[in-house]
């Protein structure tokens, strides 16, 4: 059964989701020439901390920090390292979330550290663009294979891949809710979206083929081809006027 909030619910996620778009903000601004994955981690959790949030990321299924920080052709689930050093022309995808009131926010950006490759610049806003793409289908009487269809259509109308085996979902009171929001599909297919729904849209999206692997680690998700993914995401509620961005981005550099 998929959770639908009251409006009173819907202010609670506004403040977490908040929160989340803070701590996101706060990561990119660690992102820089010779900074850890590490030093990102920390500065997510401090600012979570700070604004009276909880990371929602640390410790669920025992991942070990609160922000995945995924470098290059790191998918998802990149683990922050005090050894992973980012450097100059580095993308750097970070996915945070926090828990404020018992209510989750949960959001991804992909950043450049300096000056990136142009393939590199396009992999990015491609996928950017497709997030806005996806939230635009989300509309109440409609279906999640609406916005699945506007960003599959998107990005391969542009010669990139979307990842097939990570999808978005409901977010809420718990981290993942009912329903899976897949960004690949058929429109008009799927659960119908109504008021009160709120779902973590996340377009994760490969410079070449779609497929990826799992490390050894059981997280840090990797392009088998080696090429680069960018991976971006808001959580967006569905109101009757239309999507609602919880997580309005604090900063936007590829606005």
């Amino acid at each position: 059964m998929i959770p639908v909030k009251s409006a009173a619910e819907l202010e609670k996620m506004r403040a977490a989701c908040q929160v989340a778009a803070g701590a996101l903000k706060a990561g990119g601004d660690a992102v820089r020439p010779g900074a850890t994955t590490a030093d990102v981690d920390k500065a997510v959790y401090d600012y979570i901390v700070a604004h009276g949030g909880v990371p929602n990321f640390k410790g669920y299924g025992g991942f070990p920090g609160s922000a995945c920080v995924s470098v290059g052709d790191t998918v998802i689930h990149g683990i922050p390292s005090k050894t992973q050093v980012i450097r100059e022309g580095d993308i750097v995808s970070i996915d945070t979330g926090a828990i404020v009131d018992g209510f989750h926010g949960d959001n991804a950006y992909t950043f450049a550290c300096g000056q990136v490759s142009d393939e590199a610049k396009r992999l990015i806003l491609t996928t950017r663009e497709a997030l806005f793409r996806g939230i635009a289908a989300a509309q109440a009487g409609g279906r999640v294979g609406d916005i699945s269809y506007a960003v599959q259509s998107y990005v391969e109308a542009e010669g990139f891949s979307v990842v097939r085996d990570f999808v978005g979902h409901g977010v809420g009171r718990e981290l993942h809710e009912a329903p899976e929001v897949p960004n690949f599909g058929r429109a008009g297919r799927g659960p119908r979206l109504a008021p009160g729904m709120t779902l973590a849209i996340e377009p994760m999206i490969n410079e070449k083929g779609h497929k990826v692997h799992v490390l050894g680690d059981g997280w840090t998700v990797k392009t088998t081809d080696g090429g680069l993914s960018a991976h971006f995401e808001h959580t967006v509620a569905i109101t009757k006027d239309g999507p609602e961005i919880l997580t309005e981005w604090q900063v936007d550099p590829w606005k």
